[in-house]
């Protein structure tokens, strides 16, 4: 009985003592863990605030937004490994844009000795690829004012007058450069009338032109505009088959280019959401 009392006492203590070693090791453990938190500390949040930046302003699938949030400092370096890094070949723009600025410059300095066509022409493309609609609109009619015939420049000045959302002014200038040549540009400026028509509330005439429209273009662009067109004419189920062919189109595209059309398929994801809650 005695020597039972005994083991069982020298039993206890051994466990007493390998939950105290157990116990200190954890300690030691997550001790040297903190002490390595002086390398992430303060760049852990800064590289989560970059990486939610980037998520507010690009939006990318919803699911890296809790990949960020609750995955701290290597949850934030996973989404700027997979999304920030092959966004920066989007930012070519960015640094031409320097380049036309200057451009710019010299093109207004040239117009005051030679307000030629071509200088106007030039002029109007530079603003409008800086997305200055308004100064590029006001370049393309100085330019067909000084005898310019030319069936880009009306519809360069068409797609100003879109930038503006001035739906009605686009559209003389579009129905120029369709009139000319239904198939220009691969079938967009006759797309781009047949959204001017619909948002002018012209339904009839823009179905018209989404008959060939729709049936040889299947950009991005063109999708929607169908789809929202339909939505427009009261077809409801039509415009939500058209809605999920355009965000069907995303897998079938390269990478880079589901980058460059991402604004075209957040479009389209709204327009479901439209078409369900009505």
């Amino acid at each position: 009985m005695a020597l039972w009392t005994v083991t069982s006492a020298h039993a206890v203590v051994t466990f007493r003592l390998t939950i105290w070693h157990g116990t200190e090791m954890l300690s030691k453990g997550w001790s040297s863990m903190f002490g390595l938190s002086h390398l992430f500390y303060p760049w852990g949040f800064i590289v989560q605030g970059l990486a939610i930046v980037h998520f507010v302003r690009r939006r990318p699938e919803n699911y890296w937004f809790y990949v960020i949030f609750f995955g701290g400092f290597l949850g934030a370096g996973v989404y700027i490994v997979a999304e920030v890094l092959p966004d920066l070949g989007l930012l070519r723009g960015v640094f031409q844009g320097f380049g036309r600025r200057s451009r710019i410059q010299i093109v207004e300095t040239q117009i005051l000795d030679n307000p030629s066509a071509a200088n106007y022409e030039e002029l109007g493309e530079l603003y409008k690829d800086q997305k200055q609609f308004a100064k590029a609109r006001e370049a393309f009619t100085n330019a067909i004012t000084a005898r310019s015939d030319s069936v880009y420049t009306f519809y360069y000045r068409a797609q100003a007058s879109l930038g503006l959302d001035d739906f009605a002014a686009a559209i003389p200038d579009l129905e120029r450069v369709v009139g000319s040549d239904r198939k220009f540009d691969y079938y967009r400026a006759a797309g781009l009338l047949a959204d001017a028509y619909a948002k002018t509330g012209q339904l009839d005439r823009a179905e018209q032109l989404y008959v060939d429209v729709a049936q040889f273009s299947t950009t991005t662009e063109t999708l929607y505009n169908y789809a929202y067109f339909l939505k427009l004419a009261g077809r409801r189920e039509e415009s939500r088959e058209w809605a999920q062919k355009l965000l069907a189109k995303k897998r079938t595209l390269p990478r880079y280019m589901q980058r460059y059309e991402r604004p075209w398929f957040r479009k389209g994801k709204s327009l479901l959401k439209e078409l369900a809650a009505a």
